[in-house]
């Protein structure tokens, strides 16, 4: 009888704890379900919309943010360089190349898990709307804490980062060939320590 019980018991911790652990790393994981990676850069492009899967439901409610619908945009971020390196904030990166036709995009600077605001009361985000673009019409972003000439984005602190690329009416967000989308490399600088 007290066999049974505990057996009973370790099959309902295995099965609530395995539940647990899948769906927490099922959350977590950047690549998780419903996520499209495009040269390094990940984006759930159903969120938003009512063909969201139930994970990605979940983010959404974890993380309190407010997803764009298809025929509004989409969110791109990346938490590596494209070395795979993880991004730092003790680093400088150099964010170049094509950004896909939007009416307007945004690129800005995310903690870890959560959004976080610029240092010093500079801008939190660089927008198309403000930026200096080359002869191609390709963009070059340096992200750093020492300033540079050209598009400059502020970073602050220690460890880990994200960086967000948000793209507003484009046709990238309705195209069923997102994963062809040409997107920005992030190159490493250097690092401070």
């Amino acid at each position: 009888m007290l066999r049974d019980a505990l057996t009973i018991l370790l099959s309902s911790v295995i099965a609530v704890g395995g539940g647990a652990a899948s769906a927490w790393y099922a959350l977590e994981s950047a690549e998780g379900v419903g996520a499209l990676t495009v040269r390094g850069w990940t984006a759930y492009p159903d969120a938003g919309s009512p063909q969201a899967d139930p994970y990605s439901k979940a983010r959404v409610a974890r993380e309190a943010d407010l997803p764009l619908g298809r025929a509004e945009g989409i969110s791109f971020s990346t938490a590596r360089d494209s070395g795979g390196e993880p991004l730092r904030r003790q680093c400088s990166y150099r964010i170049e190349g094509e950004v896909p036709s939007a009416r307007f995009w945004t690129v800005h600077v995310a903690a870890a898990n959560a959004a976080d605001g610029a240092p010093d009361g500079r801008a939190a985000a660089l927008s198309s709307l403000a930026l200096l673009r080359e002869a191609d019409s390709s963009v070059v972003v340096v992200a750093s804490r020492h300033p540079a000439p050209g598009n400059w984005l502020a970073l602050d602190g220690q460890g880990a980062m994200r960086l967000v690329l948000t793209l507003y009416d484009t046709p990238v967000a309705s195209n069923e060939d997102i994963a062809e989308t040409e997107l920005p490399q992030v190159l490493r600088i250097g690092c401070d320590g």
